[in-house]
Formats: structure tokens, C-alpha cells, sequence
């Protein structure tokens, strides 16, 4: 499969930006930063974000709107989440987690950014091989 077939909305680029916080290879095209940023985010298969939080003083967060492949959402110490298109995922503020494709599958979503006051991500540990093996 090629990326451009993956979802309706275009596939945009290497996410080189981010790559450092990823395990394997993503694509990221901004649909807007206009009030709302949204991005389409695209995962070859295997491939996932390193555990991360989105902090803010009020408000803030994500929200992930599934729309092709199939992938997995974790958040810290509760048990992966499998999504699939049409799922839709709200990550709020201070929550550690990740999220990205199942290794057999390409997966993509729009991450919206949840307006807030003071928000920052905190990008952490890579979610490892051993523990990324254990999923389905």
C-alpha cells in the first residue's frame, strides 16, 4: 500500500520534524493552525509515538479522529485501546500515553489540539519492542 492511499485526506510528508519521538516512519500534513491545529498523522506499520503528555494550565489535550488502517491508544498503566476508522479518542491534559499503528496495519488519524492556557507537550520514553509485541 502506498501512504496516498491510506485516507482521504492527503498524506503530506516524512514527519522528519518529530521523527526523533517516533519508532518506525509517520507523515504529517497540518490541515490547519487556523483556531484549532489539525493534522493528519499517517503510520507505516509498526510504527508508533513515544509515550508523551500534553500539559496546559487549563484546559488542552488531544483529540484523535480515526480514520484508516488500524492502530492502538495507550494510556500510562491502563491496558491498549485497538482503534479502528471511526473511533474517536480524548486524550485531556496531564495523561501520559501513546498511540500509532498495529505492525500489520498502516493507520492514520487527525490529532486536534485542544485549545488551552500554557500548553506544551512532554515527550517521553519510546514504547519499547518487547512491550509493543505483546499486542494483538
Amino acid at each position: 500500500m502506498k501512504p496516498e492511499e491510506v485516507s482521504i485526506f492527503p498524506v503530506g510528508e516524512k514527519n522528519e520534524a518529530f521523527a526523533k519521538y517516533f519508532v518506525g516512519q509517520s507523515y504529517l500534513n497540518m490541515l490547519t493552525t487556523t483556531g484549532v491545529s489539525i493534522g493528519n498523522v499517517t503510520f507505516e506499520p509498526g510504527c508508533r509515538n513515544n509515550w508523551h503528555i500534553h500539559h496546559a494550565a487549563s484546559g488542552g489535550g488531544q483529540i484523535l479522529l480515526c480514520t484508516a488502517g488500524r492502530g492502538w491508544y495507550q494510556e500510562w498503566g491502563k491496558e491498549p485501546r485497538e482503534l479502528h476508522p471511526g473511533d474517536v479518542v480524548v486524550i485531556p491534559a496531564g495523561v501520559k500515553h501513546w498511540h500509532g499503528a498495529a505492525a500489520d496495519s498502516w493507520f492514520a488519524h487527525l490529532a486536534v489540539e485542544v485549545p488551552g492556557e500554557n500548553t506544551s507537550n512532554e515527550w517521553c520514553e519510546a514504547v519499547s519492542d518487547q512491550e509493543y509485541a505483546k499486542l494483538k
